[in-house]
């Protein structure tokens, strides 16, 4: 199976300036490991937004849209699961 690229928008390097350092590289690593799996088992699909998801990073949700024709992954947000969902 080909893998997907994967794309941050620019909000997503503020949202990780607001993160502290320990969480950060898990939170990336569970964003990289959407490129060999962009809908895992442990996502869920945001209704009311087309082919958008999300996933679990301990208290941090990771907003992102799969474009599967273009074969990418864009990652919207890396938030707190208190604040990420105020844009949808």
């Amino acid at each position: 199976m080909q893998s997907f690229h994967i794309t941050f928008k620019s909000g997503v390097e503020k949202d990780l300036k607001k993160i502290a350092r320990e969480f950060i590289p898990s939170l990336l690593e569970k964003a990289e490991s959407l490129a060999k799996d962009p809908i895992p088992r442990d996502c869920v699909k945001i209704s009311g937004a087309e082919n958008y998801y999300r996933v679990r990073s301990g208290e941090y949700r990771i907003i992102y849209q799969v474009l599967r024709d273009e074969r990418e992954v864009v990652i919207h947000y890396i938030r707190h699961r208190r604040v990420v969902y105020r844009h949808f």
